[in-house]
């Protein structure tokens, strides 16, 4: 008997087990449409998240951006201002004398007109020799500093170094040709401090 019992058993344990699985699946389904049901809110939420996220990348890669641009501007500023100092130092040293020289060119204008003086006695000769020794004196000084006379007769005309204030017809100079120093021009190693001022051939 108890062989049939347990037989009889079988079928309702099956019954039983096929509700149990029926409810699972069915509770299945219900949990799978709640899913359904969250998933278009989560994916929004997620997206809008997303989105936030690569918004504020781009504006930090923005801000980051702009201060590169800060950066190499405010580098490349510095390296012109380091340059040019650089440079106005070059020349204050290269060009030092200068000042000295531009005050000195009105002595010396006074130097070579009275050498030209004609000397009628001995007096005035060994005067006239004593100026010229301290004239030479003051030209090899400028040599030492770099300055030296602009050369001018018999050369063509240089608007860069020569003034030109009058002009002649001579048949035997070339045209275009310095045919007379009216006043000496300087010139402190490649700046003119002051052109010749001459006399043109035409």
């Amino acid at each position: 008997m108890p062989e049939e019992k347990q037989e009889q058993l079988q079928p309702e344990e099956m019954n039983e087990s096929n509700e149990t699985a029926e409810n699972g699946a069915e509770s299945g389904e219900e949990h799978d449409e709640n899913i359904k049901e969250k998933d278009p809110e989560t994916d929004q939420k997620e997206e809008s998240d997303s989105g936030a996220e690569v918004k504020k990348i781009e504006e930090l890669e923005a801000k980051l951006e702009e201060c590169e641009n800060r950066y190499l501007r405010l580098l490349a500023d510095f390296d012109n201002f380091r340059r040019r100092v650089k440079i106005d130092k070059e020349a204050d040293e290269k060009y030092r004398a200068q000042h000295l020289i531009t005050n000195l060119l009105p002595a010396l204008d006074n130097f070579e007109r009275a050498m030209q003086i004609e000397a009628d006695n001995e007096q005035t000769k060994a005067l006239l020799d004593g100026v010229g020794m301290v004239y030479k004196s003051i030209i090899e000084a400028l040599k030492n500093e770099g300055a030296k006379q602009i050369e001018a007769v018999g050369k063509e005309f240089d608007p860069n170094l020569h003034q030109a204030v009058m002009q002649t017809q001579d048949d035997e100079a070339g045209e275009n040709i310095v045919v007379e120093e009216l006043q000496k021009g300087y010139i402190l190693k490649d700046r003119v401090i002051r052109p010749a001022m001459v006399k043109v051939n035409k």
